[in-house]
């Protein structure tokens, strides 16, 4: 069976992880994909397959060397999906795609426009998976799961490929930040790893944001509008005060590449009190930092405008770029890279715009880079994973577990 096969078979599975929920999994379809997956695994020549109580699914692909003392690989990827856009009742569909648009429905006139996603021309001839337009596809992280699972079946398939021991987990809950809360590192075995949860075919990432989050409470004081002057202390008017301190410049709309932001994802109240919700990004963690120090001084110079206490900023620290930690394991990246070039394929080693469960798990003590799906346009409607690349993440896949094989344990 091909990757985009079971990927037209997994996006039938309503994961969509739920970020109001207390519990893990957020979601308890995750754990009817879950069972149905470890069954799956079984038939496929995992060893001791199993799902724990919240829903994370792990086995153990057994070495085909003998006596092997080699590195243990292990290969992560997340079975839930955005609720970003819709998730239930996905319909895929496999386009021929000959260039132009990508029509997902002529008659809705839902599309992918080739003016908009540039990028569409390098697909021309080849074979795309999309949905109808109305919902999500769930190719992230669902082909990378794909990807894994397509990988065990040609190792079963094909005892001529040499390979290590390698240990298989999926995890629920990603989207929601919350993938690696109850990953067992221990009983993971692995030395290293790899996420398979990026998006083009050739990307090989080890650098992510660092992240921090930042609450801002903003106190006020009501009092009938009709008798308010020199008494009223408008909480909105001064939360409206404090993002217009926040640079225009360093926000997501205005950055790219290396540039880090912050960014206003919520606000809510009333005269009395606002609470607003910031995260702050850089892949520099002085510049997150210094940015976090600006936020404390906006609140200082609002404070002596309005009072003491009028605004309280709190500044959590959420994950660290894990290059930190990649680094000391140059080699994780070196490999990925050489193997695209053995297949005349340029890596791309651009930094995540964002964090992954690698990230958390490397300062956990698991060193994790990423590696793309074959996909695009992730958590919407125009979201799409190529068939030809998805074939080509399995070759990637097949390389590498054999040259880890051959590396010295203490890679």
């Amino acid at each position: 069976m091909r990757a985009y096969e079971r990927l037209l078979k997994y996006v039938s599975y309503s994961t969509g992880s739920n970020p109001e929920a207390t519990e893990v999994p957020s979601n308890p379809d995750e754990f009817i994909f879950a069972r149905d997956l470890a069954a799956e695994m079984e038939t496929l020549g995992f060893v001791d397959v199993h799902v724990d109580e919240h829903c994370y699914i792990r086995g153990t692909i057994p070495a085909n060397i003998e006596n092997y003392d080699g590195p243990v690989l292990g290969l992560i990827a997340h079975i839930d999906v955005s609720s970003a856009a819709a998730y239930t009742d996905i319909k895929p569909q496999v386009i021929h795609y000959t260039g132009g648009d990508l029509v997902q429905d002529a008659e809705k006139g839902y599309v992918v426009s080739r003016d908009d996603y540039p990028f569409l021309t390098r697909y021309e001839g080849m074979d795309i998976v999309t949905s109808d337009g109305t919902t999500l596809l769930g190719a992230d992280d669902k082909a990378g799961v794909s990807e894994i699972m397509t990988l065990a079946e040609q190792l079963q398939a094909d005892p001529a490929i040499k390979h290590g021991t390698i240990e298989v987990c999926f995890t629920p809950d990603e989207e929601i930040g919350r993938g690696s809360d109850f990953f067992d590192i221990d009983g993971f075995n692995a030395d290293v790893a790899y996420t398979v949860d990026g998006e083009a075919f050739g990307e090989v990432q080890g650098e992510t944001f660092n992240a921090l989050s930042a609450t801002v409470r903003i106190n006020g004081f009501s009092i009938h509008p009709g008798s308010a002057k020199n008494m009223m202390k408008n909480a909105c008017r001064i939360a409206c005060e404090f993002d217009g301190l926040i640079p225009d410049s360093e926000t997501p709309e205005h950055t790219e590449g290396y540039e880090g932001f912050y960014h206003l994802i919520e606000m809510k109240g009333d005269v009395e009190r606002m609470d607003l919700d910031y995260i702050i990004r850089d892949h520099d963690f002085a510049l997150a930092q210094s940015r976090a120090e600006h936020m404390h001084r906006i609140a200082e110079f609002l404070n002596s405008k309005y009072g003491d206490g009028t605004v309280e900023v709190d500044i959590e620290e959420s994950y660290r770029n894990m290059i930190e930690i990649i680094n000391e394991h140059p080699r994780l990246l070196e490999l990925p890279i050489e193997i695209l070039k053995e297949m005349d394929v340029e890596a791309d080693t651009s930094p995540i715009r964002g964090g992954t469960d690698g990230a958390t798990l490397s300062f956990k003590g698991l060193p994790c880079p990423n590696i793309g799906v074959g996909g695009h346009n992730f958590h919407g409607r125009k979201e799409f994973a190529v068939v030809q690349s998805m074939d080509s993440v399995v070759e990637l896949l097949i390389r590498l577990v054999q040259a880890i094989a051959k590396e010295p344990k203490t890679l």
